[in-house]
């Protein structure tokens, strides 16, 4: 490896090349309660497939193995993952996509070269496409991509631990990434082929009388939602040497190549003179376009959500309506979030704020942001359809007498507090949300708590603090420090995130009437020795005594007027999982706290609720 470029194989015959992450990672989900699944997984790498003209081989694979060494593998049509004597066995517990350029060796291998096949414990592959990408301007048409051309391919693989469910795509690098994968949704159970818990990623090569040098440039790889973009920019580039030589005389090229030029310049100076007044002018990307997901053409969400019309609205706040939308590229269903004030520069600011902080994160309980669209003054944001709604939704509705279990209650805020502790402290920089809320959780449909709605969320770096000074969020949800200093914080997010603890127990908002503040009433419950008396009545007493005491105690704590008492997110996860005990209900500060909500509400002034309100979302 020279400069970050990974070098499998050179241009030498019947050679192996391999390479794995040094740390294995977890393949079973040992979470779930049922029997044992394979984690779901995203993965995204850049590879250069260098080949003499019309002699190359073999080819690469994706590879997840027990080990990290694959002793005895064989070269050429073997890839260095199998050999004939161990071939086709159970025993292997691999599983590979394999990108290969070389027809197979007898009736029963892959017919033809140059395809994308899955392969299970063996080198015949369990299905087989030949390589090509849907066009961006034609999803519906398929190009041919050659895998040992020399340029840069991009490979995107997805697996769905819930629905044993993989996606393959490629395409070429620069380009859009195809809406429509190569495989689609193909069957495989990886629970069934995992040996261990602990597994590696990784690479695995070879060459035989063909040969070819494989490279990988870039990769990336998550158990946790979408695998992190890759950065064109950055990429590394394959040795000049190993670009293919010309049989002609350079003289003879260069004569060849001004006449082709001249006659292109002619001929692309006729069409854009024709062309000029018909085709659309598109507009410049700006900086922070550039690092942010897929952009989406406007005529397909115009068409996804038949034109934008109000009975598609699924949703609205304070930065514009979410419709539902149906993508005509293929079929899936999306949530199309359009700003409603497009001239305002706070619209401008929410969008970008949201592209830029949410287009990069990537956590399995933070909606996936899947691209956007900017045309003119229209913004755009595309999400993951979330089927089920908002947390909010499903506690506070009466529809069909449908009443959220607390086994699903205590899920969704353990997933909700992952999902804080990779804002807070696991990505690159640190990510203040500043409105979290139970109408800002949405539940996926394995019931799953997803914190969305980025447009007020801030980002600085790790041992810095925050400069915001502007008072935004929703009543209910604010940390009493905000009125005072206007500083949002990582303690001001774990408030936010007490209030959503207590609405979830309780099954009330946080503000019901000016009578009624969801945390007095806690509080007073905690003093006069029925803490347990506050639970949802909607549950009839059906939870687990300890986990409702746990989500209580902690939801008071993380809500506690004073920010140095608050737990950190790291802390609250510890808790929920018992794995510290949460410090007795006493030392919360409870005397004091009875008049938390009554000290708040006296500080802010009716300018300020007007402000918030106006802000929340």
């Amino acid at each position: 490896m020279s400069s970050g470029l990974l070098r499998l194989t050179n241009k030498t015959r019947n050679v192996v090349g391999q390479a794995f992450y040094y740390k294995p990672i977890q393949m079973l989900n040992t979470s779930s309660n049922s029997s044992r699944n394979a984690s779901s997984f995203s993965t995204t790498f850049v590879f250069q497939i260098v080949s003499p003209k019309g002699k190359g081989g073999f080819g690469l694979a994706f590879t997840l193995a027990p080990s990290n060494q694959l002793p005895g593998a064989a070269a050429g049509h073997f890839l260095g993952l199998f050999n004939p004597a161990n071939d086709n066995k159970s025993s292997n517990h691999i599983f590979a996509v394999e990108f290969d350029t070389v027809n197979g060796f007898n009736e029963n291998a892959d017919s033809e070269g140059n395809h994308v096949g899955i392969n299970i414990n063996s080198v015949f592959s369990k299905l087989v496409r030949a390589a090509a990408y849907s066009e961006t301007d034609h999803p519906d048409r398929d190009r041919e991509l050659m895998l040992d051309s020399g340029e840069r391919i991009q490979a995107w693989i997805e697996y769905d631990g819930a629905t044993k469910h993989v996606n393959v795509t490629i395409g070429p690098v620069g380009e859009r990434r195809p809406s429509r994968p190569l495989i689609t949704n193909y069957d495989v159970d990886l629970s069934e082929v995992v040996k261990d818990n602990m597994y590696y990623a990784g690479f695995s090569s070879s060459t035989g009388e063909k040969v070819s040098s494989h490279y990988i440039l870039g990769w990336s790889f998550s158990t946790e939602g979408e695998a992190p973009l890759l950065h064109y920019s950055r990429l590394p580039e394959a040795p000049i040497s190993e670009k293919t030589s010309s049989p002609f005389r350079p003289s003879v090229i260069a004569i060849v190549a001004s006449l082709c030029g001249v006659a292109a310049i002619l001929f692309s100076a006729l069409l854009f003179r024709a062309a000029y007044m018909k085709w659309p002018r598109f507009e410049a990307l700006e900086d922070w376009e550039m690092d942010c997901p897929h952009r989406f053409r406007y005529q397909d969400l115009h068409t996804a959500t038949k034109g934008f019309i109000n009975s598609e609205i699924i949703g609205v706040g304070g930065f514009g309506a979410v419709y539902r939308g149906r993508l005509p590229t293929n079929g899936n269903d999306v949530a199309v979030k359009k700003i409603s004030t497009p001239n305002s520069s706070q619209g401008l600011r929410g969008f970008t704020a949201e592209i830029e902080s949410l287009g990069r994160l990537r956590h399995k309980n933070l909606v996936n942001l899947q691209g956007w669209c900017k045309r003119n003054n229209d913004l755009l944001l595309v999400y993951d359809f979330i089927p089920n709604g908002s947390l909010a939704d499903l506690l506070f509705s009466r529809r069909n007498n449908f009443v959220l279990s607390w086994e699903q209650r205590f899920n969704i805020v353990k997933g909700i507090a992952a999902g804080l502790l990779y804002l807070h402290e696991e990505w690159e920089k640190v990510v203040i949300h500043r409105d979290v809320k139970s109408s800002n959780v949405l539940i996926d449909a394995e019931m799953n708590g997803r914190l969305g709605d980025f447009g007020l969320a801030r980002l600085y770096d790790h041992g810095t603090t925050s400069h915001t000074t502007k008072i935004v969020g929703t009543i209910g949800y604010l940390a009493p420090e905000l009125t005072r200093t206007g500083q949002a914080s990582t303690s001001s997010d774990v408030y936010a995130f007490g209030i959503l603890l207590l609405e979830v127990a309780c099954g009330r908002k946080p503000v019901e009437t000016s009578d009624f503040i969801l945390t007095d009433f806690v509080v007073e419950s905690h003093q006069m020795g029925r803490l347990l008396g506050a639970a949802d009545p909607k549950l009839n007493s059906a939870f687990v005594i300890k986990e409702m005491e746990v989500v209580l105690g902690l939801g008071l704590l993380c809500s506690h007027p004073n920010p140095k008492t608050r737990p950190t997110m790291r802390e609250v996860i510890r808790y929920l999982n018992w794995e510290d005990k949460l410090p007795v209900i006493d030392d919360l500060g409870s005397s004091d706290s009875l008049s938390r909500s009554n000290r708040f509400m006296g500080a802010v002034s009716i300018e300020m609720i007007t402000n918030s309100i106006d802000a929340g979302r």
